[in-house]
């Protein structure tokens, strides 16, 4: 199979398993600074000061051979921390016509999916508790919040600069690490908080790699974390590497969460 399917409280993830890059930086932080560790604790703020932007996500996985990814796009609010994805699942591997693109609307503590789940009416939308997903969605809606993803950072444990480089017509600062969700948790938002520790529960390791692009306002331009966690129907641990690209700073983002009216209140059935 190269695809799988694992439900989590009525939201349904598609998870494979990705080769992780290796040789991260081994410049340790101490928890008290380092220039290139404040810059990157310092990135979810920038968001914060930049108020929004668009986003592209994609999400890498492997299995059996054969590569997929979930692609998404969209516009965050760092503000409110709300944001839209249309989110699109790979072409099945047996050929079957592709799925319609996944509306998600991210905000804090909760995850809302429309087309997500069989037998659920088209109009209605699916509501899922992040704290309550073993991955704190990182992971399971296809594409990690962008905010989220940011905050991340703060859990910071090495860090090393890699060098100046040009992405998307801006000049950028690379840098590459390691990061603790239980220490990311405890210094996150409200908004993060919950999911980043769910999260630190459930994945096979709390040390998240990632690799960080900030331009000169130090705001994040893109951000690539490998994650690894053990699913119950699963013995070893799945890898997934997760990008988000960040650009059109201050565009103006309109995200209305469902009435609760809207919000699909039955059993989703098995696709």
């Amino acid at each position: 199979m190269a695809e799988r399917r694992f439900r989590r409280s009525g939201a349904v993830v598609v998870a494979g398993v990705v080769a992780c890059a290796g040789g991260c930086g081994t410049a340790h932080d101490d928890g008290r600074g380092g220039e290139p560790a404040e810059a990157v604790r310092r990135a979810a703020s920038a968001l914060v000061d930049a108020r929004s932007s668009k986003a592209r996500t994609s999400m890498e996985m492997a299995t059996g051979g054969t590569r997929v990814t979930i692609r998404g796009e969209g516009v965050y609010d760092f503000r409110r921390q709300v944001g839209r994805l249309k989110v699109l699942l790979p072409q099945d591997p047996a050929g079957d016509p592709a799925h319609r693109p996944i509306t998600e609307l991210l905000a804090p503590g909760a995850l809302f999916m429309k087309n997500r789940g069989a037998g659920v009416p088209a109009d209605k939308w699916v509501r899922v508790e992040t704290a309550s997903m073993t991955d704190g969605n990182l992971v399971t809606g296809g594409a990690t919040d962008p905010f989220a993803a940011a905050e991340l950072l703060l859990g910071v444990q090495s860090v090393t600069l890699v060098g100046q480089e040009r992405l998307g017509g801006a000049e950028v600062t690379h840098y590459r690490g390691t990061a603790d969700l239980r220490r990311a948790a405890d210094l996150a938002s409200d908004g993060s908080r919950g999911a980043l520790a769910a999260a630190a529960k459930g994945f096979a390791t709390a040390r998240v790699p990632f690799d960080v692009y900030l331009d000169d306002q130090g705001r994040i331009r893109k951000i690539r974390h490998r994650f690894s966690f053990v699913n119950g129907q699963e013995k070893n641990a799945v890898a997934v590497a997760s990008t988000t690209l960040l650009f059109d700073f201050g565009v103006p983002v309109d995200v209305r969460l469902p009435a609760r009216d809207d919000i699909y209140a039955g059993r989703i059935a098995e696709e």
